[in-house]
């Protein structure tokens, strides 16, 4: 009988370990289900979205305020535009707001984060952001760098 509560508890034990990684894979992997809450949209035209995916975070001081809804060629303008789902109750985000693209850490994941503006006026649903800042690509800043130093020397 003794056994047999030993291997119940080691069992036990295991699918807690389980379901704990499990878990944990999907909140790293930006798949589980928002809060549901209701969201309005904007959006924002980048010049080079790097490796920006939909679902990706925005934040606002660092507190997420919504997520990357798609991400698609403007035929036109020959821009991505990025098309966010911002929480409704964040709804006095200044129109001379500024959307970049950074990335978390040194080699992290890409999100957009937004920098205030001090206009009275305020961004509504379907309006865009005037102001943003692309992706920062590492290669293209190795290679100006390099560049750069080559045209020095000579």
């Amino acid at each position: 009988m003794r056994m047999r509560t030993l291997e119940i508890s080691v069992g036990a034990f295991m699918l807690a370990g389980v379901l704990a990684l499990v878990v944990l894979a999907v909140k790293v992997s930006g798949l589980s289900p928002g809060s549901g809450g209701e969201t309005y949209e904007l959006n924002a035209y980048f010049d080079n979205t790097g490796a920006l995916k939909p679902r990706s975070r925005i934040s606002m001081a660092g507190v997420t305020i919504g997520k990357v809804k798609g991400i698609e060629l403007d035929k036109v303008t020959y821009m991505a535009r990025v098309v966010m789902d911002i929480d409704q109750q964040i709804d006095n985000i200044p129109i001379d707001s500024t959307a970049s693209i950074v990335t978390a850490g040194l080699l992290g994941e890409q999100y957009i984060s937004i920098s205030i503006g001090g206009d009275e006026a305020f961004l509504r649903d379907g309006e865009r952001f005037e102001d943003t800042q692309s992706a920062l690509i590492i290669e293209e800043l190795i290679g100006k760098f390099l560049l750069g130093t080559v045209n020095k020397s000579q």
